[in-house]
């Protein structure tokens, strides 16, 4: 699932109509907090405790609420006047309701209470600033790796210590395409390496992308184009001209395209309804590209042997997307000093320790991330390969942080589309859709 537009599980609850109201007379006070995933409340819920505990008259109603219908009533409310005091944000949003002054400048009271910036992973923190405006301090990051069914790599015969150091180019794809055709099984048990294999009868694919996000391609295409040499936009965040017609991503397309052609992927048709999890977990494929936020699911499952691999390395060496979230303060509500310390403290070492012993996600503070990989470890879960793509050298970029996310999303979500299911070549859809990006900043 793509955490930057991921359905997420159903909410535990749904929005109140008094979500950003509050009591305005003295004494305690309720701060309503919403977010979109519903496995992270357990972990935040410890922290509201051990905020409340520290400020008697504070407390939080935290809730939860499924992505699509999260956006939705979240735009109406901010609107209204009627959003929560305090609500978890995202980079494909936040631009928007910056630009419409409906969240809560936190830049002076980050320097009035000497927030520590420099204590985040690197990367993270300047996503949140806006003309001058900061709108957030970071809670998490994650990285995309691949994850594997253990058993069908030991039946094709790969040594996954090879997985490390294995290849990508969209000419033949490298070794990460080698291992996806050796994965690749057809009704007669022959690999998709094999004399005779049956692309039109494939029992088993090597590899289910993940097409959630298809004008994004978070956890498929983004890492392999930026690999290949492709950049999004001319600055980021907040730049104003996209190169979606960079030959390098028309490259990179076509040959994910190109792999449902040699029923090494499902066709796109199919694989888009059903998902990619969907097919790992049925044993209909070997391999997915995801976030390191499915590090626990997977890595737990007592129904399947998974592990987790970095993505490969591309012409300009490993690339993978650096994602994050944080909390903002709505700019309507009556309790703006209240919300801010609930954000500090989120975003603080006292909470992100917190969450780390959960390791539902990993810290935005890099001693509270270590706390959450030496969580993992002691679980049994290698997730060394998110990690240490977060530490290499040039090894991440941000995903677009830019106005107009929603229309550019329904522009290249419908030519990627079209690429992949086979009706428009990639170097004519990806050029006309960047014409209609561009015009929009126009």
């Amino acid at each position: 699932m793509s955490r930057y537009f991921v359905t997420a599980a159903v909410g535990l609850l749904a929005l109140t109509a008094a979500c950003g109201g509050g009591d305005t007379k003295a004494g305690p006070i309720t701060l309503n907090y919403v977010m979109w995933a519903d496995n992270q409340v357990p972990a935040y819920k410890q922290c509201a405790d051990a905020f409340t505990k520290k400020n008697p008259t504070i407390s939080i109603k935290m809730s939860s609420v499924a992505w699509e219908q999260y956006w939705q009533n979240l735009t109406t409310q901010v609107v209204s006047g009627t959003a929560p005091d305090v609500f978890r944000d995202s980079v494909a949003y936040y631009p928007q309701f910056a630009k419409n002054n409906q969240l809560l400048d936190i830049s002076e009271l980050a320097t009035r209470d000497k927030v520590d910036l420099g204590q985040y992973q690197k990367g993270l923190v300047d996503i949140w600033v806006r003309d001058g405006k900061r709108y957030g301090l970071p809670l998490d990051w994650d990285t995309i790796g691949v994850f594997y069914n253990k058993d069908q790599v030991k039946k094709a015969g790969l040594d996954p210590a090879g997985f490390a150091n294995w290849t990508w180019n969209p000419q033949d794809g490298g070794t990460f395409e080698k291992a996806i055709a050796a994965l690749t099984v057809d009704d007669k048990g022959r690999k998709g390496t094999d004399p005779g294999f049956d692309k039109e009868h494939v029992a088993v694919y090597g590899f289910a992308p993940d097409y959630s996000a298809p004008a994004l391609g978070q956890t498929s295409w983004a890492g392999f184009a930026v690999s290949n040499g492709f950049k999004y936009l001319d600055k980021n965040p907040f730049g104003s001209k996209y190169f979606y017609d960079d030959p390098k991503l028309a490259e990179t397309v076509s040959w994910f395209a190109g792999l449902s052609k040699k029923g090494y992927a499902p066709p796109y048709d199919k694989q888009s309804a059903l998902g990619g999890d969907a097919l790992l977990q049925s044993g209909k494929a070997a391999m997915v590209v995801s976030g390191s936020w499915m590090a626990k699911a997977y890595l737990d499952s007592k129904t399947l042997p998974l592990a987790a691999a970095p993505l490969p390395a591309g012409p300009q060496g490993r690339k993978t997307p650096i994602n994050g979230v944080s909390d903002a303060i709505y700019a309507g509500t009556k309790h703006k000093e209240e919300a801010w310390q609930w954000v500090k403290f989120v975003g603080s070492a006292e909470c992100q320790d917190l969450v780390a012993a959960t390791t539902e996600v990993l810290p935005a503070i890099t001693t509270s991330s270590d706390k959450a990989l030496a969580a993992h470890e002691a679980a049994g879960r290698d997730v060394t390969a998110f990690v240490d793509e977060a530490k290499a050298a040039d090894g991440t970029f941000l995903l677009p942080v830019t106005d107009n996310a929603d229309k550019i999303n329904e522009l290249m979500n419908t030519a990627i589309s079209s690429v992949l299911l086979g009706t428009t070549d990639a170097k004519s859809a990806l050029s006309t859709a960047n014409t209609g990006v561009n015009a929009l900043f126009q």
